[in-house]
């Protein structure tokens, strides 16, 4: 019997956690990032951690470069491929110094945080999902 008022999950659908994640980065703009604490505090509930493992498990459908980590390091093993995708949608990025392990390229987060307002970037009314 079901008391939650919410239909039950079947084996092989998105938990539904997942797809409100998936949603969110889908929603991301071209050249615009959020965080993964971002992506929580959006949906009200999880953490960072939570929504990276969302994305680890069900993130190759959606824009997953979009979503990062919180000092703007790139993704761990995907650097180049997420590095490709800011180059193409002109992603701000700061530069790595020469002392910089691998001389990668960090997120300019202060320029390309994105806070879920208008889609071109323009403060909006920040409706949630």
């Amino acid at each position: 019997m079901e008391v939650s008022g919410e239909e039950p999950e079947r084996p092989g659908d998105l938990p539904v956690y997942a797809e409100r994640v998936l949603e969110v980065a889908e929603l991301v703009p071209a050249g615009r990032v959020m965080t993964y604490g971002d992506v929580a505090e959006w949906l009200g509930e999880g953490g960072p951690r939570q929504v990276g493992r969302v994305l680890a498990l069900y993130g190759g459908a959606v824009p997953w470069w979009r979503v990062v980590r919180a000092d703007g390091v790139l993704l761990a093993g995907h650097e180049l491929r997420a590095l490709g995708h800011y180059r193409d949608e002109g992603t701000p990025l700061r530069e790595a110094p020469r002392s910089a392990e691998g001389h990668l390229p960090r997120l300019d987060l202060r320029r390309a945080r994105w806070d879920g307002g208008a889609a071109d970037g323009d403060a909006g009314d920040g409706a949630h999902i």
